[in-house]
């Protein structure tokens, strides 16, 4: 991939995503400051914990959006990979945020449950939840929708993030309803689970920030792809290693090929750069291909040390094709 159409991707990434998320940073403060003083007016703790929880949305989308910003930027001398990884490293702080407001939801609720001060929510509660839960679920599918046609990790877990807010409506809607009923302990009791949705959610995605940061693979079913699609190459005579790790919205692969060792170093120059084109080709968002080109055996009768060599990975996929 050359560095202009690069920049160009990252430029049109970055708007696509940048609409998404200033979309959902004015539903989210519209959200919670309707969710917090209703939570108030109504005597509502699920309905208040819901409203904190979209509060704290507003925050880690404008962290997104420096995230995205920064992730954009083009590979400069202090950092000649890129600033792809900037967008991991906003995820990651997204679920930090997710946990810590989780674990204080939850902690309130607790609080009152054992208190028993409990109030009966009012009639506004309900269709404050109600619009919540309708908005969150757009918000959802507009984010996720973005996030697969861009290849955004930050807007999928974002969106995702929206669905579980779409989940605690729910439960503080099941609250407030049943509060109302006489079961006055179910409003802080979907408070409480309101913040267990939240955590869960929190942890998943710092699951997932934390294996990107210590350069995840990519999934196994693409490099599968990218094996099957290389061994075709009538030049390659087999694969040695294959290894590719997650660059933020990008990923790097590394290939290790054997190919004639009587050809020359510019017929061996092209078929690397084939391979190369293939993986481009198969797979997307693939930010830079190293291929290393090995001899294969000399005596073509023995090829128990190229054998050797080949990565246990690599091994499968071909007991796989026979």
């Amino acid at each position: 991939m050359n560095n202009l159409s690069e920049n160009i991707n990252k430029e049109n990434r970055y708007k696509s995503s940048q609409k998404v998320i200033w979309i959902t940073i004015f539903l989210n403060t519209f959200l919670s400051i309707l969710k917090i003083v209703i939570g108030l007016l109504a005597n509502s703790n699920a309905m208040l914990a819901d409203g904190i929880h979209s509060m704290s949305d507003v925050g880690s989308s404008l962290g997104i959006i420096v995230g995205l910003f920064i992730a954009k930027k083009p590979e400069d001398k202090e950092h000649q990979y890129g600033h792809e990884k900037a967008e991991t490293i906003a995820t990651f702080m997204l679920s930090m945020l997710l946990i810590a407001v989780g674990l204080n939801i939850g902690y309130s609720s607790v609080k009152l449950i054992f208190s028993g001060d409990v109030q009966v929510p009012g009639v506004a509660a309900i269709w404050a939840a109600i619009i919540s839960i309708i908005v969150k679920e757009i918000q959802f599918r507009i984010s996720m929708r973005t996030g697969k046609k861009i290849n955004s990790d930050v807007l999928i877990a974002d969106a995702w993030h929206h669905r579980s807010d779409a989940l605690s409506s729910i439960a503080a809607l099941i609250g407030i309803i049943g509060s109302r009923l006489g079961y006055g302990f179910l409003d802080p009791l979907a408070g409480l689970i309101v913040s267990i949705i939240v955590v869960k959610v929190g942890v998943e995605i710092f699951i997932k920030g934390t294996n990107e940061l210590m350069d995840e693979s990519l999934e196994e079913e693409k490099l599968i792809k990218i094996v099957n699609s290389v061994l075709s190459h009538k030049g390659v005579k087999t694969i040695n290693d294959i290894k590719a790790r997650k660059h933020g919205s990008m990923a790097y692969v590394d290939i290790e090929i054997a190919v004639d060792p009587n050809i020359s170093v510019i017929e061996g120059h092209d078929i690397a750069e084939d391979v190369e084109n293939i993986v481009y080709e198969k797979i997307d968002n693939i930010k830079s291909v190293l291929v290393h080109v090995n001899p294969c055996c000399i005596d073509m009768n023995d090829c128990k040390n190229c054998n050797e060599n080949v990565s246990t990975f690599v091994k499968r996929v071909l007991e796989d094709r026979d």
